[in-house]
């Protein structure tokens, strides 16, 4: 084992490691934040990038195996789908009146009872 294997090594360990914590961070925000629109924030934006640097670094751990692309895959399922899943939990807490009163400045979606 040369230094450049032992560099990559290390680096997996350390994306892993790092994904764990940014996952940690995102299930402790689902059970401690107030409401529904903040949950959805804890949900989404640290849980993927969690997700992507333990697909890193399993790629990284992976490398040269047929494996490796199907992670790749997975982290493209991810990116694409969670914005979009995002936008629909806050949507339906804002029509379900689930947010804290006064949190909101602008209300864009004020007389939109229709879509």
């Amino acid at each position: 084992m040369n230094w450049f294997e032992t560099t990559l090594r290390w680096l997996s360990y350390v994306l892993i490691l790092l994904g764990a914590a940014f996952a940690l961070t995102a299930a402790l925000g689902i059970v401690r934040f107030p409401d529904t629109l903040s949950r959805m924030h804890a949900a989404t934006k640290p849980q993927v990038v969690g997700l992507i640097l333990i697909l890193l670094g399993a790629a990284i751990q992976l490398r040269g195996h047929g494996n490796v692309w199907m992670l790749v895959l997975v982290g493209l399922f991810t990116l694409l789908t969670a914005p979009a899943v995002a936008h629909l939990i806050g949507r339906t807490a804002y029509r379900e009146q689930r947010g804290r009163d006064g949190l909101l400045l602008i209300n864009e979606l004020g007389d939109d009872d229709q879509e």
